[in-house]
């Protein structure tokens, strides 16, 4: 089975297991996406209803595509301008065209994540306020040994010379 999708102003044909570059898309390596415009569906000389109709994705890489240089120049004038750019994309991997499949995973991924970072905050938050009640006791017994002790005492510097005296004009007669 075949779509087409748009993103990023351009549309492309894709199937399952295809790897696509596209307009550069937020998220991370490992991410999933789920691309909900889709303009054409089929398999095979048969088209198929776009409604409900969904594709997913995998975020492979985010890179940037090879320099452009662009250069302005009016000859006899002196004038000449040089400048690069490298657009920014995403490569993509399309997992699934269906809708089936795309929503199972995605929720999967998604039920997932929030777990365990739920997970992991009420152990740093039980872990946090062992260690500040430590740190006081720590800071109370460091502190009675650096009353102790006296930083050393700072030698006199020589007293400076007052600057010499300019010698008054003389004035001629």
């Amino acid at each position: 089975m075949f779509a087409i999708v748009r993103t990023g102003g351009k549309q492309y044909r894709v199937a399952a297991g295809d790897k696509i570059v596209v307009e550069k898309l937020a998220g991370e390596a490992g991410d999933s996406i789920t691309f909900d415009d889709i303009l054409l569906a089929g398999d095979g000389d048969e088209m198929k209803s776009t409604k409900g109709l969904k594709v997913g994705a995998e975020i492979i890489a985010q890179a940037k595509a090879d320099k452009v240089v662009v250069f302005k120049k009016r000859r006899r004038h002196n004038y000449r301008r040089k400048m690069g750019h490298r657009q920014q994309h995403t490569i993509l991997k399309i997992v699934s065209v269906g809708d089936s499949k795309v929503e199972k995973k995605a929720e999967a991924k998604a039920d997932a994540k929030p777990a365990t970072k739920a997970e992991a905050a009420p152990k740093a938050e039980a872990k946090a306020p062992a260690a500040k009640k430590a740190a006081p006791a720590k800071a109370k017994a460091d502190a009675k040994p650096a009353a102790a002790k006296k930083a050393p005492a700072k030698k006199a510097e020589p007293a400076k010379k007052p600057a010499a005296k300019k010698a008054a004009p003389k004035k001629d007669a």
